[in-house]
């Protein structure tokens, strides 16, 4: 019996270990046309996905996304890019120009690939595939433009590894629903709820790692967000003609 879209949803994981079952190449257009039936900002339609096959391109995508083997085992290996490239060509053809560098083109295109990825994560998951979101290319992302061959106005937004799951991960908690969803306006942090997840995540770590990790949420975000992070998407983005104005 299938599972209801909310259980589906509700049961996500990251797989990380794959089988050597190839993912048939008619199941695999299926899921890009999911993922082009998402929501898109003023029909922009500002995704373009590289599928990548060839062995070494993979190794040197997983090398360069911080050495993470999946992106060269997985059965299939995508990268969603924004893309305005195509935008650009329409205002040509109209006699426009591309209004270079606006902060909300940016987002929209962003936003764009976010949606039409995460339709085909479901679509993918809702046929019995595993995925894992890969946003390490951003670690050099000038190099896996070169390697993709991205022209201005495209970057690479992340990678998505899929393949039929060899691993049965638990789940990883979330925060509490009372910390998420706020009545009218935006409530502060509830200390004893944040205190409590915390401990949840704590158990969550020491049983992922037979007792080898104790850490918290808490940690995991000062350490994420208590220093400088890819500090050189800015200027690469520049680079690719999002100046952010």
């Amino acid at each position: 019996m299938n599972r209801s879209v909310i259980e589906l949803l509700q049961s996500h994981r990251s797989i990380r270990k794959f089988t050597d079952q190839p993912i048939d190449n008619a199941l695999l257009l299926q899921l890009i046309r999911a993922g082009q039936s998402a929501a898109t900002s003023s029909n922009l339609q500002g995704v373009s996905v590289i599928r990548i096959r060839n062995p070494q391109t993979r190794e040197a995508m997983a090398e360069l996304a911080s050495g993470q083997p999946y992106v060269a085992s997985a059965a299939e290996f995508l990268v969603f890019c924004a893309d305005l490239n195509r935008s650009a060509v329409c205002c040509e053809k109209e006699g426009q120009q591309l209004a270079d560098g606006m902060t909300e083109h940016f987002m929209i295109a962003t936003i764009d690939v976010a949606l039409f990825a995460q339709n085909v994560v479901v679509a993918a998951e809702s046929e019995g595939l595993g995925i894992c979101y890969i946003g390490g290319i951003r670690n050099n992302p000038a190099k896996v433009s070169e390697l993709i061959n991205l022209p201005q106005n495209v970057y690479p937004v992340f990678g998505l590894c899929l393949g039929y799951p060899d691993q049965n991960p638990e789940l990883k908690p979330r925060l509490p629903v009372d910390m998420v969803l706020m009545e009218e306006e935006y409530q502060p942090v509830d200390e004893q709820l944040l205190a409590e997840y915390d401990e949840t995540m704590r158990d969550y770590y020491h049983q992922r790692t037979k007792g080898k990790l104790d850490r918290v949420w808490s940690q995991d975000m000062s350490a994420l967000l208590g220093k400088e992070s890819r500090p050189h998407m800015k200027a690469f983005l520049a680079s690719k003609g999002f100046k952010m104005r």
